[in-house]
């Protein structure tokens, strides 16, 4: 569990990156959960887009992705998921 400070600290690192995956339709499939997996271990933070055309509620997608890939869920800011995950090799960002 992430407390304020840093989920604070997060979210100023994910200001600059751009959503590398999207949910749209189809909503959330076991294989783009694995994706995320593997996404989370290289870079340890990422963005997810959520489009329009989404029929599931953006938090319950979040929520999804979250637990899913065993990542932790720092923003929710419009259509816009941030999530962490602590790498075990490539262990990049250090935590305040």
């Amino acid at each position: 569990m992430l407390t304020g400070k840093q989920k604070r600290f997060l979210r100023s690192k994910a200001h600059h990156l751009n959503p590398i995956f999207q949910v749209g339709k189809g909503g959330v499939s076991e294989n783009m959960i694995k994706q995320i997996k593997d996404a989370l271990e290289a870079r340890e933070l990422m963005k997810i887009s959520v489009l329009q055309n989404c029929e599931f509620d953006k938090t319950e997608v979040a929520q999804e992705l979250a637990s899913g890939a065993d990542a932790e869920l720092v923003q929710m800011i419009g259509n816009i998921i941030v999530l962490y995950k602590e790498s075990k090799e490539n262990k990049q960002i250090l935590l305040p």
